[in-house]
C-alpha cells in the first residue's frame, strides 16, 4: 500500500506529505485547488511521462516520492529477478528538472524508466478519465481475463515454450540469412586452411632457420677461422698447440723419476694435451661443414623465412598461433559444412515446439472462455446494481493464428447500452461516463487478484450524482475491504463513504499559490461533506444531511 506522499515544487504545490492508511480515503476540494497536480505527481512518481511545466515556477528542480509498505509477492518477486534486495518496504523517489531532466530511485538506487514502470504495475493502479481509455485497448482487456482465469502451471509451461519456440525460428532465419554469408565465409576458410597447409610449418623451425641463416650469412669467416684454429692446435707435426704439450708432458715423466711431485703436472699437461685435440676436432668439423653452394643454401633459407613471414602477418604473431589458427577455421569449417544437418535438426525441434504450444494453447483458451463467463455474469450484476441494468457485457474469447507469449486468443470486451441492440466492441459504443463505471465493476469483481495493493480513482463520479454515485461509493467502499484506494471526487454520496477523507485547498501568499492537503476529522468531515452538498452558504439542514450520510457510510466500510 501507499503509505506516505511526498511532493515538492509541483507546479501549485511547494511542498506537500500525506499519510494514507488502508481503506477508502477520499481526497475532495474546490476546482483548481490542486487535485490534478496531486494524481499527475502520483503517476509522475510511477513511471509516466511528466511535462517540463510541472515543476513550479522560478524552481529548479521538482521531486515526488512515496513509501510503499506489505508490497505483494509478485512485486518482491520482480524485485528479485532483477537482481535488487527484495524488502517489503519501498522508497521511491522521481525528480524532474525545469530543463525536462528525470531521474528515478529505488531505496535510493538510480533505476530506469522502463523498471520503474514495471514495478509500478505491482504496487498502483490509477482509474481516471484518461485511464479509463486504456479499458478499450485489447491488450488491457486480455491482462484483466487472464488476472481471473485459472491457470495452474499452464501459462509458465506455455511462456517457457514461447520463448524456446522463438529461440529456434530466429536460429533457422539466420541459418537461411546467413546462407549467402556462409558460403563467402566457407570460400574464405577453406582457401586459409590451404595456404597454412601448404607451408608444412614445424613447431621451433622459424628459430632453427634464423640460427641457419646467420650461419651460411658467415661461412667464408666460419670456415677462416676455424680452419686456422684447427691448424694452431692439431695440424702442424712441428709446431702445433697439442705436439708442444705432448712433449712437455713427456719431459715431465721423465723428471718424475727424480722428482717424484711432478709427475701429476706430467699428467695435467697430457690431459691438456687431450682437450686441445677435441676442440681441434671441433674446429675441423665447423671448416668441413659447409655447402655446396652457401649462396643457394641463404637463398632457400631466405625464401623459407619469409614465407612463414607472410603467414605470420594474416594469422598470428608465430608458427604455433599460425597453427592455432588453422585449428580453428577447421573447426568453422565444419561447422558450416554441417549446417544443412543443424537445420534439418532445427526444424524437427520447431516441430516438436509447435505442437506443443499448440496443445498448451487449448488449454488456455478453454481457462480463459471458463473466466470470461465468470467475469460476463458477476459483470452484469455489478452494472445493474451501478444503474446500468440494460447493458449487456460479454468477453468474446477467439483463437487465431497469431501465437504470442500468452497464447493465440483475442480477447474483445464486448457491450450493448441499449435495449435490443447487438453487442459490440467496447470500443465502439461506450461512453466516458460509461467507461468508468464498467472499469469500477470490473475492479469489483477483480479485488485484489491483480496483485495491485493501491487503486486510485480520479473523478469516477464524472457526470453522475444521487442515488448511482452513492452506489459507486459503496462499490469502491467493498473494493477497499481488500484493496486500498485513494479517490478524488466532487460528490458527497462517495465522500461521506470514506474512512479517510483529505481536503486539498488552495490560497495565494505574496502574490504564489501554495496548496495544502488536510486530514480531517469527524466535525471537518461533516463540513466538508455539507460544503459539497450545499450552494452558496452552507445551512443546517446541509450539515444535518451530511451528518446522517457519513453515520450512514459506516455500514459499508
Amino acid at each position: 500500500m501507499l503509505e506516505s506522499l511526498h511532493i515538492e515544487n509541483m507546479a501549485v504545490i511547494s511542498r506537500l506529505d500525506v499519510d494514507f492508511s488502508n481503506g477508502l480515503s477520499v481526497i475532495t476540494g474546490e476546482t483548481g485547488s490542486g487535485k490534478s497536480v496531486m494524481i499527475d505527481s502520483l503517476a509522475f512518481l510511477l513511471g509516466g511521462k511528466p511535462a517540463r511545466e510541472l515543476v513550479r515556477t522560478g524552481e529548479e528542480i521538482a521531486t515526488v516520492s512515496g513509501i510503499f509498505t506489505d508490497v505483494g509477492e509478485g512485486c518482491l518477486a520482480y524485485l528479485r529477478a532483477m537482481g535488487i534486495a527484495a524488502e517489503e518496504e519501498l522508497f521511491v523517489q522521481r525528480t524532474l528538472t525545469a530543463d525536462g531532466k528525470v531521474k528515478s530511485r529505488l531505496n535510493g538506487r538510480v533505476i530506469p524508466q522502463t523498471m520503474l514502470k514495471e514495478l509500478a504495475g505491482y504496487l498502483v493502479s490509477i482509474h481516471g478519465q484518461n485511464d479509463n481509455q486504456m479499458l478499450l485497448r485489447r491488450e488491457t482487456q486480455a491482462k484483466l481475463l487472464d488476472a481471473v482465469a485459472v491457470f495452474g502451471e499452464d501459462l509458465a509451461d506455455y511462456s517457457k515454450l514461447y520463448a524456446e519456440l522463438r529461440r529456434v525460428k530466429e536460429a533457422l532465419s539466420g541459418l537461411r540469412r546467413d546462407s549467402a554469408e556462409a558460403n563467402r565465409l566457407r570460400d574464405i576458410l577453406t582457401f586459409q586452411i590451404g595456404e597454412i597447409d601448404a607451408a608444412k610449418l614445424k613447431a621451433g623451425e622459424e628459430e632453427e632457420l634464423l640460427a641457419r641463416r646467420t650461419k651460411l650469412q658467415n661461412a667464408e669467416k666460419i670456415a677462416k677461422q676455424a680452419e686456422f684454429t684447427y691448424r694452431v692446435l692439431y695440424g702442424s707435426e712441428k709446431g702445433s698447440a697439442a705436439l708442444i704439450l705432448e712433449r712437455a708432458s713427456q719431459a715431465m715423466r721423465q723428471l718424475a723419476s727424480v722428482i717424484p711431485d711432478v709427475a701429476e703436472a706430467a699428467e695435467k699437461l697430457m690431459n691438456m694435451r687431450y682437450e686441445v685435440e677435441d676442440i681441434a676436432n671441433t674446429a675441423r668439423d665447423l671448416a668441413e661443414d659447409t655447402e655446396g653452394d652457401p649462396t643457394a643454401a641463404l637463398n632457400r633459407v631466405e625464401g623459407r623465412l619469409d614465407t612463414i613471414t607472410k603467414l605470420r602477418r594474416k594469422y598470428g604473431e608465430d608458427i604455433p598461433a599460425i597453427l592455432a589458427f588453422r585449428a580453428e577455421a577447421v573447426a568453422k569449417l565444419s561447422a558450416l559444412e554441417h549446417s544443412d544437418e543443424e537445420e534439418e535438426r532445427l526444424r524437427a525441434e520447431l516441430a516438436d515446439l509447435e505442437k506443443k504450444v499448440r496443445a498448451l494453447s487449448i488449454r488456455l483458451h478453454a481457462a480463459r472462455v471458463t473466466a470470461a463467463e465468470q467475469i460476463s455474469r458477476k459483470v452484469q450484476g455489478e452494472l445493474a446494481f451501478l444503474d446500468m441494468p440494460s447493458v449487456r457485457f460479454d468477453i468474446l474469447v477467439k483463437e487465431t493464428d497469431r501465437f504470442t507469449a500468452t497464447g493465440n486468443d483475442e480477447v474483445v470486451f464486448l457491450i450493448a447500452t441499449n435495449p435490443g441492440e447487438p453487442l459490440a466492441p467496447l470500443d465502439k459504443i461506450a461512453s466516458g461516463g460509461e467507461l468508468a463505471r464498467i472499469m469500477l465493476a470490473l475492479r469489483s469483481v477483480l479485488n485484489d487478484r491483480d496483485g495491485v495493493a493501491t487503486a486510485v480513482f480520479d473523478e469516477v463520479d464524472t457526470g453522475i450524482s444521487g442515488k448511482t454515485a452513492r452506489k459507486i461509493g459503496i462499490k469502491l467502499a467493498a473494493i477497499a475491504k481488500n484493496t486500498q484506494v485513494l479517490c478524488i471526487t466532487h460528490s458527497a454520496q462517495i465522500a461521506s463513504l470514506a474512512t479517510a477523507h483529505y481536503k486539498i485547498a488552495k490560497y495565494e501568499e505574496n502574490a504564489r499559490a501554495f496548496t495544502t492537503v488536510t486530514p480531517l476529522d469527524e466535525a471537518g468531515r461533516v463540513a466538508e461533506v455539507a460544503r459539497i452538498l450545499g450552494g452558496l452558504s452552507v445551512t443546517q439542514t446541509q450539515s444535518d444531511a451530511a451528518r446522517e450520510m457519513i453515520e450512514e457510510g459506516k455500514e459499508y466500510r
